[in-house]
Order: structure tokens, then sequence, then C-alpha cells
């Protein structure tokens, strides 16, 4: 049993997932941040502080208005649409960033494609070849 485990985790399948996985999640931390520390600092400035977090209805009436939103769920049930608001806006600023680089990957990937070959050099005796043919098509024949 245990070369039969030890077969599989070092099938390449399995290392390239796992390596996959381990970058996955060093690129979400990078583009959480970015959007954590770069994007909604921003939109923050731009709409005057407007935080949308703290939006919410109250469902029950042992909620207290102008509360925050944490402090209102504590007190009963409320419906927190600046949340969902919040979350859904982070969503589409990641796809947004992630649209970009893979955007930028491709544009990389197209231009290795497009890349010209190297004319290779024509050996000599080749060429020697190439133009005998060429005199020997031009002459008339009998």
């Amino acid at each position: 049993m245990l070369e039969e485990f030890k077969k599989f985790a070092l099938r390449g399948n399995v290392v390239d997932l796992a390596v996959g996985v381990i970058i996955g999640a060093a690129f979400g931390a990078i583009v959480n941040s970015a959007v954590q520390d770069l994007f909604m600092p921003a939109i923050g400035a731009i709409t005057g502080g407007l935080d949308f977090s703290n939006y919410y209805i109250p469902l029950s009436s042992k909620v207290q208005a102008g509360l925050p939103y944490a402090d209102a769920k504590k007190q009963g049930a409320v419906l927190g649409y600046g949340q969902f608001l919040t979350l859904t806006l982070n969503f589409l600023i990641v796809a947004f960033v992630l649209f970009l680089v893979i955007r930028a990957m491709n544009k990389l990937q197209h231009a290795e494609a497009k890349k010209p070959e190297a004319v290779a050099e024509v050996p000599a005796d080749v060429k020697l070849l190439s133009e005998i043919r060429d005199l020997l098509a031009e002459k008339p024949r009998a």
C-alpha cells in the first residue's frame, strides 16, 4: 500500500496540482491585498469615505438604529445588504484584475509565438545543386 501511495503522490499531475494550488494561494493573497490596500481606499476617497459594509435593514425590533453592522447582528436579525454590495464590488475588482493579468499573459504568449524563426543558412552544396537544377530547367530540350 505504501508503494502504491508513493506512485500516486509522485505522479506528475499531483505535483503540478500542488504547485498550482500553492501559487494560486499566493496570487490570491496578492490580489486581495491589491483590492483591500489599493483599490478600496481609492474608491473610498472618490466616494467621500462611503463604506457600504455597515448598511443594513433591521428585521427585528430588538436592533437599535445606527449601530455598526457587526453589533446589530448581535442584537437580532438584520438584512446586511451593504456587506453583500461590498463583497460584490470586491469580486468585480478581483475579476477585473485577473482579466487584466490573463490578458497580459495571452499577449506575451502571442508575441512569443509570432517571433519569426531564424532562417537557416542554406548549405553550400544544396545551394550549388539548386543552381544546377535551375540551369538545367532553363536549357531547351532537344
